[in-house]
């Protein structure tokens, strides 16, 4: 059964063997302690089957904008809807806390991303070109406005 819930400490060791999984300049223990205990902007999610963890995704939440930090789903969960409900998830809780506009970056190549984005009604605006460490990739830069409350309408949650 899969569920969503709040991130928190006893969840890192998973989220930490899932994030070396799906990216080549993976966040440490250390970086994660941070979002969860000391950064006041941050909210984090965790995607489970059966109480395991298949996938995460993070933002920060400043003023009215949400930047949403990472997005990971298992690669053995992909294709099953579960990063657009984790996303939408995001949105619905950026919304509920006064945000009325998201943001994130996405690897050029990350096609695949790049449609569910785009499907949520992500815009693309501009690049951060190499702005990857690993190796030196552009990102796109893309933004959703007018963040509507959850069940708003389709693309608008």
């Amino acid at each position: 059964m899969i569920t969503l819930e709040k991130m928190n400490r006893t969840h890192l060791e998973e989220v930490l063997a899932l994030e070396r999984l799906c990216f080549s300049n993976p966040w440490s223990y250390e970086a994660y302690r941070f979002e969860l205990e000391d950064n006041q902007l941050a909210q984090y999610l965790v995607v489970l089957d059966a109480g395991r963890v298949v996938g995460y995704g993070g933002m920060w939440l400043i003023v009215d904008e949400a930047h949403i930090t990472n997005i990971a789903i298992h690669p053995q969960y992909r294709r099953r809807g579960l990063g657009e409900l984790l996303l939408r998830c995001l949105m619905a809780r950026a919304y509920a806390r006064g945000a009325r506009r998201m943001t994130l970056e996405v690897r050029r190549s990350n096609h695949i991303a790049q449609r569910l984005y785009e499907k949520l009604g992500f815009k693309f605006v501009g690049y951060r070109k190499g702005y990857y460490s690993d190796n030196g990739e552009d990102a796109l830069i893309m933004w959703k406005d007018n963040l509507q409350p959850a069940g708003a309408g389709h693309g608008q949650d």
